[in-house]
């Protein structure tokens, strides 16, 4: 697992300055191996085109592989509070900035599905700016919530599954 998240940092982290050529719009992200600079770029310009003013977040999948699935989030207003009570949460800031708050309790605590909660937002917990380069875990279980958007901040999110120990 840890050459995968290193490999998907090191493309990723590559986005601002490698050239290369767009894949092709065709390939769908569960037959993906890489993502390049031009692709993440294409998929910035994407989101921001297409995202309603109502909208929060605008997400879109870079790469699958099961169980593994690596997202782009391009976010330009606060949206709700989350729980992912089965999997942690890798963001690495790939542009922008945004206060993230961590622990603490949900407010307006909803299910969304067997392992998902969702909340208005947060009752205490940790708030931390969050920068272009940061990488951010949020551990399985754990409240969190962007509570102030700086713009726009564009996140890698990488949901990682528990695994029981072996």
């Amino acid at each position: 697992m840890r050459v995968l998240i290193i490999g998907l940092v090191a493309v990723l982290s590559s986005a601002a300055s490698a050239q290369q050529p767009a894949t092709s719009a065709a390939s769908a992200a569960s037959s993906r191996t890489m993502v390049t600079a031009a692709d993440v770029t294409a998929m910035i310009a994407k989101a921001k085109a297409e995202r309603k003013d109502n909208q929060a977040m605008l997400a879109q999948s870079l790469i699958q592989l099961a169980p593994y699935n690596v997202s782009l989030e391009y976010r330009a207003s606060v949206g709700n509070a989350a729980v992912h009570e089965t999997e942690a949460e890798l963001f690495y800031v790939i542009d922008g900035s945004a206060t993230l708050v961590t622990g603490g309790k949900l407010t307006n605590e909803n299910r969304t599905n067997a392992e998902n909660l969702t909340g208005t937002g947060i009752e205490g917990g940790t708030p931390r700016r969050v920068a272009k380069g940061d990488f951010v875990m949020v551990p399985e279980r754990t409240p969190h919530w962007f509570s102030a958007i700086d713009g726009t901040v564009v996140l890698m999110s990488l949901h990682l599954p528990h695994r029981p120990a072996q």
